[in-house]
């Protein structure tokens, strides 16, 4: 990993980064532009209590360029443990951000993850909004283990394509464990941005940003699945408020003592 020093503080199970979204667009593009092997999570609650029932995930995540403040949740949980006042910087806002900047300054751009579909839909959208943005390649894994070979024959078509940024749109957590895996040996910067494909492709909505503002942002998405959102937050989003109250419990037992 390059050497960026940015303050961290600990939510419950990961060390998530201090950095305002201009400073983190700033560097992001940096390192993009030195082609620098390096890769970006964005967390939220589901990341977050992901990273609690695994260790080595955990370590795959805060061994990271960046872990920013995706989740509001996260975002609220900075001020209330810390004092801090940390921006939110979530993956769909800020893969636009980026794709506007690549575009201002000549960076071609690499989409990895979804299916071929969305990532067609993609392109198509991206090039409407960004005429002047290169575009450098795009891959659709398959839905299984890849073999060591596979593997780098992507790796090989993502350097070779001449691409400074990749978005990933894997999923969490499996997107975090093959940026972790593999950024060393890309030459570019790695931006896990999730389900950013489908809702910047114009495949799925995004809740109104007055509900962003507040922290219901998984209250729409829940509205629109769920049935295959149901566990996730039912269970997952207590156990994260669970684990959150824990830890506000704890460091105000350590203040008095």
């Amino acid at each position: 990993m390059p050497a960026v020093t940015t303050l961290r503080k600990r939510v419950i199970s990961l060390q998530i980064s201090l950095i305002s979204y201009a400073g983190a667009l700033q560097t992001i593009l940096q390192l993009g532009k030195t082609k620098t092997p390096s890769y970006a999570c964005f967390a939220n609650a589901h990341m977050t209590v992901e990273a609690k029932k695994s260790l080595v995930f955990k370590n795959q995540v805060d061994q990271s360029t960046f872990t920013f403040a995706d989740g509001m949740p996260l975002v609220f949980a900075l001020r209330m443990l810390y004092g801090i006042k940390q921006e939110r910087i979530a993956g769909m806002d800020f893969m636009g951000s980026v794709l506007h900047e690549c575009e201002k300054n000549q960076l071609p751009v690499f989409f990895y993850g979804s299916t071929p579909e969305v990532l067609q839909q993609l392109k198509n959208k991206v090039q409407e909004k960004f005429p002047a943005l290169a575009v450098a390649g795009m891959i659709s894994p398959p839905f299984r283990p890849l073999t060591n070979e596979e593997t780098g024959r992507m790796i090989d078509s993502i350097n070779s394509s001449g691409a400074h940024l990749v978005f990933v749109g894997l999923g969490c957590p499996k997107q975090e464990m093959w940026m972790a895996n593999n950024s060393r040996h890309i030459n570019a910067c790695l931006l896990g941005v999730g389900g950013a494909f489908e809702i910047y492709a114009g495949l799925a909505k995004r809740a109104p940003q007055w509900m962003c503002r507040a922290g219901l942002e998984w209250l729409f998405r829940f509205s629109q699945e769920p049935r295959r959102l149901f566990k996730r937050y039912a269970v997952t989003n207590t156990y994260f408020v669970c684990l959150f109250i824990k830890q506000f419990l704890l460091l105000r037992v350590f203040k008095r003592m």
